[in-house]
């Protein structure tokens, strides 16, 4: 974008929509980060305001529009749990570019305790925020509610643990991605399997499991083990130690996510069993962890950079049309390595 030359009045709204040839109504729309203006009046739009070097000033717009141009990122985990998991970031991620490219600021919290729970609601209801992108939730979380009662938008990543009418969230195929691990084991020659879920105050966790016996059933098959690992390299290995000892022919194990899958692999070697030729081992997510681990795991892709993407679109929409959405569900898909 070039200077403006020393003494040239600053642009104005009406000039940029002359010069896109288009209302001012429409230019206010495109600058305001609409996404209801046609494809090509927003890019006229947006040509024109760079030529002029118009610059919005938020101020007035925000006086104007009653809105911050700000959205929330919000995950509801401790620090630790947050910077351990690549999840996490690959969904910010996504969610970050839909919504610098709307020219809208993103603001990220963690809440691990009561109190930041607290300093965050009271910032959410003083108006700093035209939406909120909740991560993460466990149990029948209040939160969501208690900002949708104080007029603030919200979209949940996962199904929320007790259906709630007007409450918008975008998923992934959880059943149908468990059930696509377990026939993958079957047709590896594995009987003996077993799961190691996520925490079961989460629909992702309990989900997965749902599909796990699922497809057990359908194979004529039976469990031969089932324990949370937390979602942690940790938690996994715990599990399949605790699992092997109790059932120690067991042959295939699907983890729920990766790291899971990854803490699962230590196990078997550390018992003196080898992966895949004594267990096969399926994860979820293929996170970074699934292709760089040695051997690289098998596991279930879920589109996690889209799935930010669709949330930060989705709350855009939800903010300007002002009505809930029907709930998202993104597909899934099997990652063939050597875990399995």
């Amino acid at each position: 974008m070039t200077a403006r030359p020393a003494g040239r009045a600053a642009p104005t709204l009406e000039s940029v929509a002359a010069r896109a040839g288009v209302s001012r109504a429409t230019a206010g729309r495109v600058l305001a980060g609409s996404t209801t203006v046609g494809e090509q009046a927003r890019e006229a739009v947006l040509r024109a305001a760079a030529e002029l070097s118009y610059v919005t000033n938020r101020a007035a717009r925000s006086l104007m529009t009653r809105r911050s141009d700000s959205i929330a990122f919000v995950v509801a985990e401790s620090e630790e749990r947050f910077f351990g998991d690549p999840h996490f970031a690959l969904v910010l991620r996504g969610a970050h570019a839909v919504l610098a490219a709307h020219d809208v600021q993103l603001v990220f919290s963690i809440l691990s305790t009561g109190a930041d729970r607290d300093r965050f609601e009271r910032f959410a209801r003083g108006g700093h925020l035209d939406g909120v992108i909740l991560v993460s939730l466990h149990g029948d979380d209040p939160l969501p509610r208690r900002l949708q009662e104080a007029g603030v938008p919200v979209i949940l990543s996962g199904r929320p643990f007790t259906e709630t009418a007007g409450l918008s969230y975008v998923d992934a195929d959880n059943v149908g991605g468990a059930r696509a691990a377990v026939r993958l084991l079957v047709e590896r020659g594995r009987r003996r399997l077993a799961t190691i879920t996520g925490p079961l105050d989460m629909t992702a966790a309990i989900d997965r499991r749902a599909g796990f016996q699922q497809e057990l059933a359908a194979q004529g098959l039976r469990s031969h083990g089932v324990l949370d690992g937390d979602w942690s390299i940790a938690g996994g290995r715990h599990a399949m130690l605790e699992m092997l000892a109790a059932e120690p022919l067991i042959d295939g194990v699907f983890a729920a996510n990766d790291l899971m899958a990854f803490g699962a692999m230590q196990a078997v070697t550390e018992t003196g069993r080898s992966v895949p030729g004594d267990v096969a081992v399926v994860g979820f997510d293929d996170s970074p962890t699934a292709s760089s681990s040695h051997p690289a795991i098998t596991t279930v892709r879920q589109p996690i950079i889209g799935m930010g993407e669709a949330l930060a679109t989705r709350l855009l929409a939800l903010i300007e049309r002002g009505e809930p959405l029907e709930p998202m569900v993104m597909g899934t898909e099997l990652v063939l390595r050597d875990t399995a």
